[in-house]
């Protein structure tokens, strides 16, 4: 004999009931949420020290693009930070999308380099 509701002990897997039913979707999509924060701060700082360091030098027209690059490349990042935050706001978040996974590692790439020169 078992009791009503004895499945539903062993973390929700039991049966009787849907198991998108017992989980708790706030907690998750606010955790993605901060972490995708924590990671635009993170390169924005990089972004504006490398804009620092581009600053400083004589001007010339490398710099001046390497200063255009460093803001287009932070841009797309915040561009597409801030979609993926707005997309976990829904109550059942997709998944991201493939291209916006390999426009944000394109960025963060770039980003790092540009860190990389700012310290060499």
């Amino acid at each position: 004999m078992s009791t009503p509701g004895a499945g539903a002990d062993a973390g929700g897997l039991g049966g009787g009931g849907d198991r998108d039913d017992l989980r708790d979707a706030g907690l998750q999509p606010e955790r993605t949420r901060l972490a995708w924060r924590r990671t635009t701060l993170s390169c924005a700082v990089t972004a504006v020290l490398a804009l620092r360091q581009a600053l400083h030098g004589s001007g010339s027209l490398v710099e001046v693009t390497g200063i255009a690059v460093i803001a287009l490349v932070w841009s797309a990042f915040l561009w597409v930070s801030h979609r993926r935050m707005g997309e976990l706001a829904a109550a059942r978040p997709a998944g991201l999308a493939p291209r916006a996974a390999l426009a944000v590692t394109a960025c963060t790439v770039a980003l790092a380099v540009f860190a990389m020169a700012v310290i060499v």
